[in-house]
């Protein structure tokens, strides 16, 4: 289906978002993204009215606490995750640090966990430090020149001693959509479980986490349009093998998982975007959220974000000096979060000048420091990077290849 953006829906999505108000081309969108007012009026309210401890029988608490059974109700909704449990934390970085001190426990000396080299730190460093445990790092390298990690080269790396396949869905320097499906099966084939980040692939496309069939999958929410949190959705049977690190006398999944809980207050702002997801698929704000109505409000982002994508790596496209650093090419299995590099001139120069613009990019390794030095960049100068989402815009767009035209020279 194809899906017509008019200026006016572009306008009417913007006008949620108070930030775009300012003078500011937030093209930093994968380091996070603007909230809606539907997301900070929900953390305003619950401040003011509602700011008391879960799990006491007074009214208050008591709807407190459905509120933060329905923020984790939300997020499985709105990642597709039946047959699983939302752990809502304050990161990605700590969620999956803490699982992998939870597999820490019941991994043996010996077994390994295979490990892509296109990943963010966060779902790198993790299952490294399992090495002091006698578990082996096994590395899915990259192609340098088509940035691929290839399905051949997995299938060599598996075996019976593989524990665990650590993956990005999209790398968060590359931009590229990997087949999670096809990477799932081929380890689940081997007796392995995988654990996907989603952080760079959640802002775009809709999660569909049970019929993707992994067993772990994590988002950012503040990169989403939500809180400054993060959600780990885990398969029932993946969740059942370990245990959490929260007190010895809590059982009850997730919070067995949560130490300490949730923030309350971002629970609250997570349910104002199903607030605003309900805009965005043209819905009433009476209405209910249902899964396509989640997919049809992706959709309307993908047709928002795609124009916009085009145009700017047919601009990088054109400079002789510049490489892509990812996919060159606009193509459905690409997102709007484009690197690059000059031949003269560094990163950290071209950004300086852009800098002094009210235009916000920004340059370095972004966390993917190993994936850096495979391609034989220095970490600290790394690459330029733009990452755009649903709001922004074609003049946008050009405000930003403007500015660009100086820097680049």
């Amino acid at each position: 289906m194809t899906i017509e953006v008019s200026t006016d829906l572009r306008e009417r999505l913007r006008s949620h978002f108070p930030a775009l108000a300012s003078d500011t081309v937030f093209l930093e969108n994968a380091g996070g993204s603007q909230v809606p007012v539907q997301v900070a009026d929900r953390i305003h309210s619950y401040l003011l009215e509602s700011y008391v401890q879960l799990g006491a029988g007074y009214e208050l608490s008591r709807r407190s606490t459905d509120l933060v059974h329905r923020a984790h109700d939300f997020v499985r909704h709105l990642m597709g995750g039946e047959g699983g449990e939302v752990i809502l934390g304050a990161s990605a970085s700590s969620l999956l640090q803490m699982l992998a001190d939870c597999y820490s426990k019941v991994l043996e000396p010996g077994q390994e966990v295979i490990v892509a080299q296109t990943g963010h730190e966060a779902n790198v460093g993790p299952w490294t430090r399992l090495e002091r445990c006698g578990i082996r790092t096994r590395w899915w390298e990259m192609d340098p020149e088509n940035f691929v990690c290839s399905l051949k080269q997995l299938e060599d790396l598996l075996s019976d001693r593989t524990a665990l396949v650590a993956f990005p869905h999209v790398s968060n320097l590359l931009g590229e959509i990997v087949d999670v499906r096809q990477i799932t099966a081929l380890a689940h084939d081997a007796g392995a479980r995988v654990v996907v980040d989603g952080v760079a692939f959640a802002p775009h496309r809709a999660m569909h986490v049970a019929d993707w069939g992994v067993d772990w999958y994590v988002y950012s929410t503040y990169k989403v349009y939500g809180p400054h949190m993060a959600a780990l959705w885990g398969h029932s049977d993946a969740l059942g093998e370990l245990t959490g690190p929260n007190h010895f006398f809590i059982h009850e999944v997730p919070y067995q998982f949560e130490l300490g809980g949730p923030s309350h207050e971002g629970c609250a702002g997570l349910l104002g975007l199903a607030d605003y997801l309900k805009v965005v698929a043209g819905l009433d704000c009476t209405a209910n959220l249902s899964r396509s109505d989640i997919e049809q409000a992706f959709e309307v982002m993908t047709a928002c974000e795609r124009p916009l994508q085009a145009r700017l790596l047919e601009y990088l496209g054109s400079k002789q000096a510049v490489r892509i650093v990812g996919p060159a090419g606009d193509s459905p299995t690409r997102v709007g979060t484009i690197s690059f590099v000059h031949s003269e001139k560094t990163s950290r120069a071209i950004t300086e000048v852009v800098d002094r613009s009210t235009v916000a990019i920004r340059h370095g390794h972004m966390y993917a420091y190993r994936l850096c030095q495979a391609l034989e960049l220095d970490p600290d100068d790394g690459v330029v990077r733009v990452s755009l989402v649903h709001y922004n815009t074609l003049e946008e767009i050009e405000r930003l290849i403007e500015v660009l035209d100086r820097a680049l020279v």
